[in-house]
């Protein structure tokens, strides 16, 4: 049986996404499991090359068909900690930002805040591998992932875009979900979605198989990320893509 090509992102936040998907012997048997940075799953999903990704919302507009094939994602209700702006300096002193290569999603957030909840121009600049220590002076920048967790313990201040949006739109926002961009065989989604399920509602068994010492990941995993797809959830993801289209 030719094996469905899955791609998953290879931050902090999938650990309890893939908590179970990793250890169902019947699933791993049905799948080719890729990791990498959102931005990489997300070519490889536009490419054909994976059937089934954990990937940036933003590039649904670029897939001919897409399905969104399990009711977990990474979103969130309040502050989401791993995808912030980090300054120096206030935004209004704010000159030059460097975007983060590794997301699409958390990008084009940022450039929809900038547009309509600042209400400021400002350089953009794509930022190359490496460039926390370029964020000083009047140089902001936009990091994701477990480099921004990190990052949180080295700038003044901390704009974080999930709480952004929610205080511009009053709805949750998805920075990523499990799209596929094929119909898949019902079976498989009914087990996949149960695997994902697993690590969600035992997030203490999780924490027993990663360690980290830069963040409070109990924190991060159960109030930080919201992981369940809701109705206001997709309904904040539509909005956030009307926004970008205006871009």
């Amino acid at each position: 049986m030719k094996k469905i090509k899955v791609g998953a992102v290879s931050y902090l936040n999938t650990k309890p996404l893939l908590f179970g998907v990793e250890r169902s012997a019947e699933l791993m048997q049905q799948i080719e499991l890729l990791k990498d940075y959102p931005s990489k799953i997300a070519k490889q999903l536009i490419d054909g090359d994976i059937d089934v990704g954990l990937v940036p919302v933003a590039i649904i507009p670029q897939l001919k068909e897409h399905y969104i094939v399990s009711d977990y994602c990474i979103g969130a209700e309040g502050n989401v900690a791993s995808v912030c702006l980090f300054s120096d300096v206030e935004i209004d002193k704010v000159e030059k930002v460097l975007l983060d290569y590794q997301s699409r999603t958390s990008v084009n957030l940022f450039k929809v805040l900038l547009k309509n909840h600042w209400k400021k121009n400002i350089v953009l600049e794509d930022a190359q591998k490496d460039f926390s220590e370029d964020i000083k002076g009047t140089t902001a920048g936009v990091l994701i992932g477990d480099r921004a967790l990190k990052q949180r313990n080295k700038s003044k201040f901390i704009y974080d875009l999930a709480g952004e949006w929610i205080t511009m739109t009053g709805l949750p926002f998805v920075f990523a979900a499990w799209i596929a961009n094929k119909e898949l065989p019902a079976d498989f989604l009914e087990l996949f979605n149960a695997k994902n399920a697993e690590g969600i509602n035992n997030i203490e068994a999780v924490l027993q198989n990663v360690s980290c010492d830069f963040y409070n990941l109990r924190a991060y995993f159960t109030q930080n990320i919201s992981y369940k797809i809701s109705e206001e959830k997709l309904k904040g993801m539509r909005l956030f893509l009307e926004l970008l289209q205006k871009l």
